[in-house]
């Protein structure tokens, strides 16, 4: 009796041990500020003086890949309000910006619209501080704006030296900048002009068949990688979609509620939320690199176009632009790209694989907008496009259960 009595009492511990961990597991899960603020520490001890690739001369200059990193630590410092955030933002910023408001490395003359990107930031700098250096060197890119070559139908060319192209990329590199500044100051016009790009690439870029957004149209179609009927490129990048979805959840936090096309931004969103679903690959839960192709030869689960799709569905839901079931499946997105593309190191540093590290179109000859195109580009580790969403998603799932708690 008494050994069956010892059994019984050591079954029963393990099994309360076991659902203890498990409710661990489960509350660890959950817990999407300590994660945040982990993914965020993790960024800052990594890169603690600059958002910039040690080996790469370039990304020291003005770049937008700066402005979605910071982006994402002004969303975490107003969660927050933990003061490191924000000075790490101004000690960036302050290496670029003059004390006359010039932009160290920026030249307009070249109205590369990836430029425009990190403005943003400089209003939220702006907004928090009244220093007006950040509003010069913000009136520095809204005059790019207003210089930029436009297509014959009135869409920003992606650079000068791409002419007459539209991107996907594009819409986040301008849309959220130009569309806050007409909030901060009055420039009501702006937000036709902003619903206007929108409702161009609609027109321009979207596949009725599959309701996909190809990567890019050239107007003229002169370029090799434009059919010649239409214009657009040949393949669905998952990434430009990132970027076209991002910059309409994040417009539509500064787009005025009773714009006449405020609705149309939203219903883009919409369609193309819940064509996205059709893609999911079954197993992770997560999308691909050309994202229509599945597990064709070469083809992988990507980082950075899963986070942006993770980060839209979240705040959409959060937001009211999508349905509810967009919040949980941006959970379940997020914890599979913890599962399947996070590693750590061991001082428990948080890393992202599986990042395309670029993908463009025209320029050299192999930039032709094929399949066997994008699977070319090499991958990256903590790529700073795919690191800011994913950073973005986890704020965004925290404050949706912050909204529901």
């Amino acid at each position: 009796m008494q050994r069956f009595f010892l059994f019984n009492l050591v079954v029963s511990l393990i099994l309360f041990i076991n659902l203890s961990c498990k409710a661990q597991e489960t509350e660890y899960k959950e817990d999407y500020k300590d994660l945040t603020v982990r993914i965020a520490d993790s960024f800052l001890n990594l890169h603690p003086d600059t958002v910039a690739y040690k080996t790469e001369a370039k990304s020291y200059k003005w770049n937008y890949e700066q402005g979605l990193i910071l982006d994402a630590f002004y969303q975490l410092w107003k969660e927050t309000k933990n003061s490191k955030y924000f000075d790490y933002i101004k000690k960036n910023f302050d290496y670029y910006i003059e004390d006359d408001g010039s932009i160290k490395t920026y030249k307009m003359n070249d109205f590369n619209i990836d430029n425009i990107s990190p403005g943003r930031v400089l209003l939220h700098l702006y907004y928090e501080t009244r220093e007006e250096k950040y509003k010069k060197a913000a009136d520095t890119l809204r005059k790019q704006l207003e210089l930029q070559p436009r297509t014959v139908s009135g869409g920003f060319w992606h650079k000068k030296i791409y002419p007459y192209q539209m991107w996907l990329d594009g819409l986040y590199m301008a849309e959220p900048f130009y569309t806050r500044y007409a909030e901060m100051f009055d420039e009501t016009k702006i937000f036709d002009d902003v619903a206007k790009q929108f409702l161009l690439i609609e027109k321009s870029l979207k596949d009725e068949k599959s309701g996909l957004y190809y990567h890019g149209w050239d107007e003229s179609k002169k370029q090799k990688w434009a059919d010649p009927v239409t214009g657009r490129s040949t393949s669905y990048w998952g990434r430009a979609m990132g970027w076209f979805m991002m910059a309409l959840v994040d417009v539509l936090d500064y787009f005025p509620a009773d714009h006449p096309n405020r609705n149309d931004l939203v219903k883009i969103l919409q369609n193309l939320s819940e064509c996205l679903l059709k893609y999911r690959d079954d197993k992770t839960g997560l999308w691909y690199l050309v994202v229509d192709q599945g597990n064709r030869e070469g083809n992988y689960i990507e980082a950075s176009s899963s986070s942006m799709f993770a980060y839209s569905f979240a705040k959409g839901a959060n937001k009211g632009y999508l349905d509810k079931k967009f919040f949980d499946i941006a959970g379940e997105s997020f914890q599979s790209i913890l599962k399947n593309l996070v590693t750590y190191d061991n001082k428990n540093h948080i890393y992202l694989n599986n990042t395309v590290s670029v993908g463009g179109l025209g320029g050299e000859q192999s930039r032709d907008g094929s399949f066997e195109y994008y699977i070319s580009e090499p991958k990256r580790t903590n790529d700073f496009k795919g690191y800011g969403p994913f950073l973005l998603t986890a704020i965004e799932l925290q404050r949706g259960k912050s909204f529901n708690n």
